[in-house]
Formats: structure tokens, C-alpha cells, sequence
């Protein structure tokens, strides 16, 4: 009898356990922990991480879990990578379910860069006004730089930056461009910093920049060893040998 794992955070892992549920087929919904107030999901959820590849191993063998399907954040290279390495061991099969990357339109002015790193070090060397929009972990070494003014837009509150240093919005996806224009007019962007996580639900602030002509600075995802990959719900649950229920992917 199957028993899955899905390993979520983003829209596509909740569109997976509605899909499941519905379905009928046993699974387990794993979050990370980063927000303080994750979505409510139809399936049983545990919170947290497991303990690296070995409390993964262990939790796999103790659950009984027949498949996995790594459906978190683009950016969350260690989980995936965790993930790989344990079901690597136990033979078990994976999936990743992973929206595509954002793609340049006509009109956009996107620089790419490898990492946060490089994200930092491309901002111009005057005072600029930036909409960094790389989640609540990696913000600190922004504000160090102490050059910048940076509007953040994050899912819990807690996060304070003194007002000359910029400004905190707490909203959850998914998010439109008549509010991102607005957000970005409100407060002056002169850039925009993001990871190119694709999906429709925050590629708002993009095409709002593309409307307004601000330059974004995009960092790419880290690289992952190949894996087999689907970018739908449907295609997740043929994998699955289940019957897909249609959803409406988002993408947060």
C-alpha cells in the first residue's frame, strides 16, 4: 500500500495534498517550520526538519513511506538535496514537482546573478530604494551593508527595520500588479531584488517592474543533481498511478 511523503511550502504542495486527499491515498505533509502560521492542509502534517539524511532515513523506514515527492521552495537546495540522498539509500522512488523558472518578456531589464551574494554586490554603489524579495532569512546581510534603503514583504510579523533603513509589509501571496505597482510606487523602488522562483502567484512585482522600467537583479536557482521532475499536480498523480484532481496552480 502507498504512503507518501510530500514535502511542501509552496502553492504547488498544497494544490498536491488537496489532490491526495481527495484521492484517497495515505501521505504525510512535512513543513519546514519557516513561518509561524503555515496553511491549514487536508492531509495529517508534521513541522520541522528531520535531522539530516540520517533522521530522514529513519523517518522514511518508521512511517512506512513508499514514495516521496519534493514539492518545496526552488531555493530550498538542502532539503532537496536531503531528500535525494535519503531515498538514494532506501530505494525509494522520487519526485520533484517544481514550477518552471520565470522567463524575460519584452521590456524586462533583469540581470542574473549566482547567489545572494552576487545579488548584494550588483546594487549600485549610490543610495538606491530596494524591494528585496528574498523572504525573511537571508535579509541580514543587506541591511549590513548599510547603504541601501529595503522594502520587505514578508509572511509573519516580527521583523523590525529602523525606518531610515526601510520598511516591512506583511502580506501572503498569491499577489497582483495593480497592488505591486502601487506598493512600488508608494514607496519609491528604484530596483528589485528577487529569486527566480517562478510561478504566477509572486511573479507580480516582475511585470510591475517591467510596467515602471525598474531594473531587477534575479538569482538564480541553485543547481541540483538530476532527479525525475514534473511540473503539474495531474502529472504528480500519474507518477503516483492516482487520479488527479484539477487545481488551480498559483505558484508562492
Amino acid at each position: 500500500m502507498q504512503r507518501v511523503l510530500l514535502l511542501g511550502g509552496t502553492t504547488e504542495a498544497s494544490d498536491m495534498a488537496q489532490a491526495l486527499a481527495r484521492a484517497g491515498v495515505p501521505a504525510v505533509f512535512s513543513y519546514a517550520g519557516r513561518t509561524e502560521a503555515p496553511l491549514e492542509q487536508p492531509l495529517p502534517t508534521r513541522v520541522g526538519g528531520f535531522g539530516g539524511v540520517p533522521g530522514l532515513c529513519s523517518y522514511l523506514v518508521a512511517e512506512r513511506i513508499t514514495h516521496v515527492i519534493d514539492a518545496t521552495h526552488p531555493f530550498a537546495a538542502q532539503m532537496s538535496q536531503h531528500a535525494l540522498q535519503a531515498c538514494g539509500e532506501l530505494g525509494l522512488p522520487l519526485l520533484a514537482l517544481e514550477r518552471p523558472p520565470w522567463q524575460a518578456q519584452s521590456g524586462d531589464r533583469w540581470q542574473h546573478v549566482p547567489d545572494l551574494a552576487a545579488a548584494l554586490a550588483a546594487l549600485p554603489s549610490h543610495p538606491a530604494r530596494v524591494f528585496l524579495a528574498i523572504g525573511r532569512q537571508h535579509v541580514q546581510a543587506f541591511l549590513d551593508a548599510d547603504l541601501h534603503w529595503y522594502l520587505l514583504r514578508l509572511v509573519d510579523p516580527g521583523f523590525d527595520v529602523p525606518t531610515t533603513r526601510g520598511a516591512v509589509v506583511i502580506d501572503r501571496g498569491p499577489f497582483t500588479l495593480e497592488n505591486d505597482l502601487a506598493l512600488l510606487r508608494q514607496h519609491r523602488i528604484s530596483h528589485v531584488v528577487a529569486k527566480n522562483a517562478g510561478g504566477v502567484g509572486a511573479a507580480a512585482k516582475l511585470a510591475a517592474a517591467r510596467e515602471l522600467g525598474y531594473p531587477v537583479i534575479l538569482v538564480n536557482r541553485p543547481a541540483l543533481p538530476h532527479r525525475h521532475t514534473v511540473g503539474t499536480v495531474q502529472q504528480a498523480m500519474q507518477w503516483l498511478g492516482a487520479t488527479a484532481v484539477h487545481e488551480a496552480e498559483r505558484g508562492v
